[in-house]
């Protein structure tokens, strides 16, 4: 027997449920002068279908390398990518065209980067809707709605010169969203921002994931960013290596908190990373001892036998 898949309403497109991005023991490696480099060690990462969730870690940790393959502008050596049913790993050259055109859009840290300094604001957002067909009607009216919508519907008729940092990156936000994506990759949106105009951009982005259901994945060093989201995945070396999820509660005060817990993550393979101040306080290192208990594993220091070693 058959069952029809079910759909959640994104404005006026039924889209299927389901992870919007999907990577399944992602490996990439690059190849420099004779020397490989692992960029990706077998990641794991899903995202719901409107979710919004920020993306951390440090330099060379493979965030970039992770968008670069979800952008559609790289290929993942082994594993699996999937964005909105596309496999990335086998999509050609006309496909990959179309995704990165409809499918998915991509803001960029430099605002410049996503805008054309002679066109104004509005002109701007129109320009990928020109390149996708949209008539020229409805690219005004679009345009229009997501100015309003990002909070800048009074810059549409402003070149990016006559804008302020974080005028410009609203406007490169929506370039980015103009094609209504499925999905939506920020790369360090606020990273050359103050923090009046972070707040202001990513509340933009906000309102972009609400109002167009956009899924979206933020990279970000920015502590107070990322702190803004229900869900936080770290990664390390690789891989996938810590989740933070964050709730509302009600304490016994009363009063309504933020409350975050944090998770390491265990891949398919059973492998977690367990986080460097944990390993270090308890000088965790080479081998260690496992326990397994009726509700636990104990994980323990073999320090006493380094020691006793000849």
């Amino acid at each position: 027997m058959t069952t029809t898949p079910t759909t959640r309403r994104r404005r006026d497109v039924a889209v299927p449920d389901g992870p919007d991005i999907h990577c399944d023991n992602l490996v990439r490696i690059y190849r420099a002068e004779g020397i490989e480099v692992v960029a990706l060690q077998g990641l794991d990462l899903e995202v719901r279908s409107g979710e919004l969730v920020a993306l951390v870690g440090a330099s060379g940790s493979g965030k970039s390398t992770l968008l670069g393959i979800l952008s559609g502008l790289d290929r993942p050596s082994a594993g699996l990518a999937r964005v909105a049913g596309h496999d990335l790993g086998t999509m050609q050259r006309a496909e990959r065209l179309e995704y990165r055109r409809r499918t998915v859009g991509f803001l960029f840290q430099q605002a410049s980067a996503n805008l054309l300094p002679y066109l104004t604001a509005a002109e701007n957002v129109e320009l990928p809707m020109m390149l996708a067909g949209v008539r020229s009607r409805q690219r005004s009216a679009r345009a229009h709605e997501t100015l309003e919508v990002l909070g800048i519907a009074d810059c549409a008729d402003r070149r990016p010169g006559q804008l302020s940092g974080g005028q410009q990156q609203r406007v490169a936000l929506g370039v980015a969203v103009a094609n209504r994506p499925r999905v939506l990759l920020a790369d360090e949106p606020t990273g050359e921002l103050d923090t009046r105009s972070s707040d202001e951009v990513f509340a933009a982005i906000r309102r972009a994931n609400t109002e167009f259901g956009t899924t979206t994945l933020v990279v970000t060093h920015d502590a107070h960013v990322s702190e803004q989201v229900a869900r936080t995945v770290g990664i390390r070396d690789g891989r996938t290596s810590t989740e933070v999820l964050r709730r509302d509660a009600v304490g016994a005060d009363g009063e309504v908190g933020r409350v975050a817990e944090e998770f390491a993550v265990l891949d398919r393979a059973g492998r977690l990373q367990l986080p460097k101040a944990f390993t270090t306080a308890l000088d965790l290192r080479d081998r260690v001892r496992l326990g397994l208990e009726p509700d636990h594993i104990t994980v323990r220091s073999t320090r006493e036998d380094r020691e006793e070693a000849p």
